[in-house]
C-alpha cells in the first residue's frame, strides 16, 4: 500500500498531482455494505439499544460518505472535465481543498467498521475503533485545513456565481436533478457537523453501556478525543469566520486609523450579531426601526448599516454574507447599557440625543430620553393612583343606601382587581421590555459650547437570551481592558505568547478577607452558598457574580476559628456577616436539600418535609457544626462530634450521609434523623483505614473515595464494603486532593508537583502531568513546584501551587476522559503565600429572566397596537366568553354577575378583571393605543357568569444560563513577569489573606 503524501502539501493553491493520493475503492464482493446481523434472542436491555445506536452510527456514517463523493462526483468531476470550461482549475482547486482527503479517511473509517459490525454479537465493541480512526494528527490536519477555507471556499463560489451565468445554472441544474434538492453548500457543510454527530450517538451509546463492560473505557476515550478534535475545529471555524467579518466590516470604514486597526486586530472581535434599532418619536411612537450589524471588539463597539445582501437566486444556493457601512463607533469604556426606568441617574451634565435624529429636540435636552418603554414606568403610576382612587370609591359605595343595577359593591370590587390586573400586566412589560430591548447610551460629537453629548441607542435583540449574552460581553470585555488583564496569562505552548484576555478567566477584582489584618490566621476553606435573589435586575443578574453567598472560613494553630460571609449578588464580594467558632475551623461542606429526583435515582425513599439546605463545619477539636442556609441568618441547629475528639480534616455529603475524615486515619460516617431529617449525632459509623490522617474526601455516583497515605479506599455507600489502591510509589507521600470529571479522578499529593489521573471504575492510572514543566517561562526559584490546591470548572483544570502561581489545563466537559491534550495557561496574578483555596462558585440565572412574557417581544410589536374596528372587537369578546368553560373549573379567580355589552364608540380601556383576548393583546402591547370600552349590566341569566382569571403565563424556557466564577485565597497580591522569581517580589500588600475571584462568561 502507497504512503498518503498530502499531508505535506502546504500550499492549497498547487496543483494535485493524483499520483499522491489512495483511493479507496470498496468492491462489492469483497466488501459487502455494511449491515448487522439477525438479531439474537435473550439480549438485555441494554444490548438492544446499543444494536439499534449502532444501527444509527452505520446509516449515518453511509449517508455522510456518499456526500462527500456525491461532491466529487457530481461537481468536482463535471467541472474539471466541462469543456469549454465553467471555471478554471486554479478556481476550483481552492473550492473543493480537502474533500478528497477527508473521503478516503472515512472511506478507511468505513472498512474498520463493516470488520467490528462483523463481529459484534462476540465482542460489542466500538469506541477503540473511533480513537484509532480520528486521534490520528492526519485527521486533525485535514478537517482544520478543510474548516480555515470553508470561508473562502463559499466567497469564491458566491464570486464565481455574480460573475460565470454558466457556473450559476451548473449548480441550479445539478440541485433540480437532485432527489433531495440538496444544494452545495448543504454537502459541503456536512463535515463541518460530522464530529458533533458523532459524540451525539457515543454519548447514547456511553448511556446504554453498563459499568464492568468492555466498551465502556474505550467509549470514555473516544468521547475525550472527538470533543477535544470537535473543539479545535470549532475554535478554528470561529477565527476563520471572525477574521472575514472583521475584514469586511474593516473595508466599510472610513476612518484610515480605525479601518487599519481592525485589519491588524482581526483576532480581537468578541461578538457579533444582527440587531433591529427601534427609534422613538416624543410620544413614545415608533419612528422607523431597522436591521443594524453590531460589532463588540476589545476595546471598542460599531455599528453598521446592512447593505442589499445579494441576488436571491444565488442566495438560495449558497449563503451570501452582507456588506456593510459604518454608522458610528464608540470607545467601549464610554458605552453604558442603560435599563428601563435609569434614565434619571445618568450625569447631569451629559444631555441626550436621539439616534437617527439631526439635532437635540426639547424632549431630550432635560436629561431623560423619552425613548418609548420608559413611559410604561409613566403609565404604571397613573394606575396605582387610579387604584387607590377606586379603593376610596369602592368604600364609598359600600355606604349607598339604595340597591342599582351598575353601582353596587360587586361591580366596584371588580374594579379594583381590574385595576391590578393592569398593574401586574405593566409590571410584565416592563421586565419584558428589558428582556428584549439593549439601551446603550453612547457617546457623541460635544456641541458648540463643549458640552458631552450622548446619544441612547435602543435594538431589539433576538430573545432575552441575545440580550443578556450583550450585556454580560459588554462587562467582561470593560473588565478585560484592566490592566491586571492586560496580560492576564502566559501560555507555555505558544512560546510564551500572553493570551487573549478574552478568552481566558478575567480577574475581576482581589480584595482582603478579613477587615482587620490577622496574621496569624491561615485560609482552610471556602464554598459558596448559592442563593437565587429576587430582587436582583436584569442587568444586575447578568453583570454580578454568581448569586448567594460565600463561606471563607480560617483558622491557625491555638487559635479561635472564623467564618466571614460574603454576598455575590453584585460584581464585588461584599461582607455581610461574621461568625466566630470556639476551634480552628479545618474544612467546610454545603449540603443542598435533595431533589426528589436525586432521591429516586438513588433508590431511597422521599425526603421528608424537614429537610433543607445547611452548611457542615468541620472543626480542629473534632466537632462537626451544622448551620441552617437561610441567606445570612445562619443558626447552630446541630453539633456532631467524635469519641476521641480527633481534627475533622475533610467533610462529603451523599443523599442520605454526611462523611468526616479524621486525623487518626477514620472515616465517620453519620446518617439522618428519622424525625426531622437533620444529621443524627448519635447515628454513626467508623471505617478505619489505616494510621495516616484521612486528608481528603469525594463522592461518586454510588461511592466514596477516601485518601490515607498514599493510598486511596473505595467505599461503597450503601454497605460501607471498601476496595483499596496504591496511587503513589513513595510511602511517605500521601493523597493532598482529588476532583473529579466525568470517568476520572485528578490527585495531587503532599510532595512533588506531579498530578495523576485514575480512571473512576478500573481504578487505573491513566495520565500523569508535571506541573513544573508548565511554568518554566517563569523563574520559579525552585525546581518543582507543589501543588497546594485543585479544581476542575467549566472545562479548566486549576492548580494552586506554593509559590503562589496558578495554572489551568484544559479538559473535556463531556462524559469522558478528563485527559489534559491542551495548552496549559499560567496566571500573571498570583500570591505571595501559597494557594491556600480554590473554590468554584456557580449559579444558573433565573427562568424568569430567559422568559417573553409578552407577546409584543417581536420587533414588530414596537410599533404599538393599530386601532381595531367593533366587529373585531366583538369577535376577540366571543373567543374570550368561550374560554370560561376551562376556567371554572379551576377555582380560581372572583365570580361575577353580569355580562357584557359592548359600548366600543366610548373612550378608555374596559375596565373588568375578566382576562379577554382583546384586552390582552392590546394590553400587552409595549406602546399606548386607544382602546375599545365596555360596560357593566346586571344579569340573572346563570349562563352568563364570568369567572375572572389569571393572565396566561408562558411555561418556562428550556434554555439554562449558567453564571460561574472561581475564587483563589491566600496570602498576598502580586503581578508576575516572565523571567521573575516566583517566590520573591511581594506586592505592598504584605501577607494580608487575599480572595482573587475570576469571572467566566455566561453558559447555555
Amino acid at each position: 500500500m502507497r504512503k498518503v503524501s498530502f499531508l505535506q502539501r502546504k500550499d492549497p493553491l498547487e496543483e494535485e498531482d493524483d499520483a499522491g493520493y489512495l483511493d479507496i475503492a470498496v468492491p462489492e464482493g469483497k466488501h459487502p455494505p455494511l449491515q448487522l446481523s439477525p438479531m439474537p434472542e435473550k439480549l438485555t436491555s441494554h444490548q438492544v439499544v446499543r444494536r439499534h445506536i449502532l444501527s444509527s452510527i452505520i446509516q449515518s456514517e453511509r449517508s455522510y460518505l456518499e456526500s462527500l463523493r456525491r461532491i466529487l462526483q457530481e461537481y468536482h468531476r463535471p467541472l474539471i472535465e466541462a469543456d469549454p470550461r465553467i471555471l478554471s482549475p486554479r478556481k476550483i482547486r481552492p473550492i473543493f481543498y480537502r474533500i478528497r482527503e477527508i473521503t478516503q479517511c472515512h472511506s478507511m473509517f468505513q472498512i474498520a467498521l463493516a470488520s467490528r459490525v462483523a463481529e459484534w454479537d462476540s465482542s460489542e465493541k466500538i469506541g477503540d475503533l473511533f480513537v484509532a480512526s480520528f486521534s490520528k494528527s492526519m485527521v486533525l490536519d485535514v478537517y482544520s485545513d478543510y474548516v480555515n477555507n470553508f470561508t473562502n471556499a463559499m466567497a469564491l463560489i458566491k464570486k464565481a456565481c455574480m460573475s460565470k451565468p454558466a457556473f450559476l445554472e451548473f449548480l441550479k441544474k445539478k440541485q433540480a436533478s437532485s432527489v433531495d434538492r440538496i444544494t452545495l453548500y448543504g454537502l459541503m457543510v456536512k463535515p463541518i457537523q460530522r464530529f458533533p454527530q458523532f459524540i451525539l450517538l457515543l454519548q447514547d451509546m456511553l448511556k446504554n453501556t453498563p459499568k464492568g463492560h468492555v466498551d465502556r473505557l474505550p467509549l470514555q476515550l473516544a468521547l475525550t478525543e472527538l470533543e477535544m478534535l470537535a473543539e479545535k475545529l470549532n475554535e478554528q471555524k470561529r477565527i476563520a469566520d471572525q477574521i472575514a467579518e472583521t475584514q469586511q466590516l474593516a473595508r466599510s470604514v472610513s476612518d484610515r486609523l480605525l479601518s487599519k486597526q481592525l485589519s491588524l486586530e482581526q483576532g480581537s472581535l468578541v461578538l457579533c450579531e444582527t440587531l433591529i434599532e427601534t427609534v422613538y418619536g416624543e410620544r413614545g411612537q415608533v419612528l422607523k426601526s431597522k436591521e443594524r450589524k453590531v460589532f463588540l471588539f476589545d476595546d471598542v463597539l460599531i455599528c453598521g448599516n446592512i447593505n442589499v445582501k445579494g441576488p436571491p437566486d444565488i442566495s438560495s444556493l449558497v449563503p451570501v454574507g452582507p456588506k456593510y457601512t459604518m454608522k458610528w463607533s464608540a470607545p467601549l469604556q464610554q458605552v453604558q447599557v442603560v435599563e428601563v426606568g435609569q434614565e434619571g441617574a445618568q450625569g447631569k451634565d451629559t444631555f441626550f440625543q436621539q439616534s437617527g435624529a439631526k439635532r437635540p429636540s426639547s424632549a431630550y435636552t432635560s436629561g431623560k430620553a423619552a425613548l418609548g418603554p420608559p413611559q410604561l414606568y409613566h403609565e404604571l403610576q397613573e394606575l396605582q393612583h387610579d387604584l387607590s382612587v377606586v379603593e376610596e370609591v369602592t368604600l364609598l359605595v359600600g355606604t349607598l343606601q339604595g340597591t342599582y343595577q351598575n353601582l353596587n359593591t360587586t361591580v366596584a370590587q371588580d374594579w379594583c382587581l381590574a385595576l391590578q390586573r393592569f398593574i401586574h400586566i405593566k409590571e410584565e412589560q416592563i421586565q419584558s421590555a428589558n428582556k428584549c430591548r439593549l439601551r446603550l447610551q453612547v457617546p457623541g460629537r460635544p456641541d458648540k459650547s463643549g458640552r458631552p453629548v450622548s446619544f441612547m441607542v435602543v435594538f431589539n435583540t433576538p430573545s432575552p437570551l441575545s440580550k443578556i449574552s450583550w450585556v454580560n460581553r459588554l462587562h467582561l470585555a470593560k473588565i478585560a481592558l484592566r490592566e491586571e488583564n492586560s496580560p492576564g496569562w502566559l501560555c507555555r505552548e505558544d512560546e510564551g505568547k500572553t493570551m487573549t484576555p478574552f478568552r481566558c478567566p478575567l480577574l475581576a477584582c482581589h480584595m482582603p478577607v478579613f477587615a482587620v489584618k490577622s496574621p496569624e490566621r491561615k485560609l482552610e476553606a471556602a464554598l459558596h452558598n448559592p442563593v437565587h435573589c429576587a430582587l436582583l435586575g436584569f442587568s444586575a443578574a447578568s453583570t454580578s457574580l454568581p448569586q448567594g453567598y460565600l463561606w471563607v472560613a480560617s483558622g491557625g494553630v491555638g487559635s479561635e476559628g472564623h467564618i466571614e460571609i460574603f454576598s455575590l449578588n453584585r460584581p464585588t464580594p461584599r461582607a455581610v456577616k461574621s461568625l466566630q467558632v470556639g476551634s480552628a475551623v479545618r474544612c467546610l461542606e454545603y449540603v443542598p436539600e435533595p431533589f426528589p429526583s436525586e432521591e429516586v435515582e438513588a433508590g431511597i425513599h422521599e425526603a421528608p418535609s424537614g429537610m433543607c439546605t445547611n452548611i457542615c463545619v468541620g472543626l480542629d477539636n473534632g466537632r462537626i457544626l451544622v448551620y441552617s442556609s437561610v441567606d445570612t441568618a445562619a443558626q447552630c441547629t446541630v453539633t456532631l462530634s467524635n469519641p476521641e475528639g480527633c481534627p475533622v480534616l475533610c467533610l462529603r455529603h451523599s443523599s442520605r450521609f454526611l462523611f468526616a475524615g479524621l486525623q487518626n486515619g477514620t472515616v465517620m460516617v453519620y446518617g439522618r434523623n428519622n424525625s426531622d431529617d437533620l444529621w443524627d449525632p448519635g447515628s454513626y459509623r467508623c471505617v478505619n483505614l489505616g494510621s495516616e490522617p484521612v486528608r481528603t474526601l469525594l463522592v461518586l455516583d454510588d461511592s466514596v473515595w477516601a485518601s490515607c497515605g498514599n493510598s486511596v479506599t473505595v467505599m461503597d455507600i450503601s454497605s460501607l464494603s471498601t476496595q483499596k489502591f496504591e496511587v503513589h510509589p513513595e510511602p511517605t507521600v500521601s493523597v493532598a486532593h482529588m476532583v473529579c470529571a466525568g470517568g476520572g479522578v485528578w490527585m495531587a499529593f503532599s510532595e512533588g508537583s506531579s498530578i495523576r489521573l485514575f480512571h473512576t471504575e478500573t481504578l487505573e492510572l491513566l495520565q500523569e502531568i508535571n506541573i513544573s514543566s508548565r511554568s518554566t517561562l517563569l523563574n520559579t526559584g525552585q525546581k518543582s513546584m507543589r501543588v497546594t490546591s485543585l479544581l476542575i470548572c467549566q472545562g479548566l483544570l486549576w492548580v494552586g501551587t506554593a509559590q503562589g502561581v496558578i495554572i489551568t489545563l484544559p479538559v473535556p466537559k463531556l462524559e469522558g476522559i478528563p485527559k489534559i491534550t491542551g495548552k496549559g495557561m499560567i496566571s500573571l496574578n498570583a500570591h505571595c503565600g501559597p494557594v491556600d483555596l480554590l473554590v468554584a462558585i456557580t449559579s444558573a440565572l433565573s427562568p424568569e429572566l430567559l422568559k417573553r412574557d409578552s407577546v409584543g417581544d417581536g420587533p414588530d410589536s414596537a410599533c404599538g397596537a393599530e386601532d381595531r374596528s367593533d366587529t373585531s372587537s366583538q369577535e376577540s369578546l366571543q373567543q374570550s366568553n368561550s374560554y370560561q368553560g376551562e376556567g371554572m373549573g379551576k377555582g380560581r379567580g372572583i365570580l361575577l354577575q353580569y355580562k357584557l355589552r359592548s359600548t366600543a364608540g366610548l373612550p378608555g380601556r374596559p375596565l373588568t378583571a375578566q382576562g379577554d383576548e382583546a384586552s390582552d393583546s392590546s394590553l400587552e402591547s409595549l406602546e399606548h393605543s386607544v382602546e375599545d370600552g365596555s360596560i357593566y349590566e346586571l344579569s340573572d341569566d346563570p349562563e352568563m357568569w364570568v369567572r375572572g382569571r389569571p393572565c396566561k403565563r408562558q411555561t418556562g424556557h428550556k434554555d439554562k444560563v449558567i453564571s460561574a466564577a472561581v475564587i483563589s485565597g491566600g496570602r498576598g497580591f502580586r503581578r508576575l513577569k516572565e523571567g521573575t522569581a516566583a517566590g520573591t517580589g511581594m506586592s505592598g500588600e504584605g501577607l494580608e489573606n487575599i480572595l482573587m475571584v475570576w469571572q467566566l462568561p455566561l453558559t447555555v
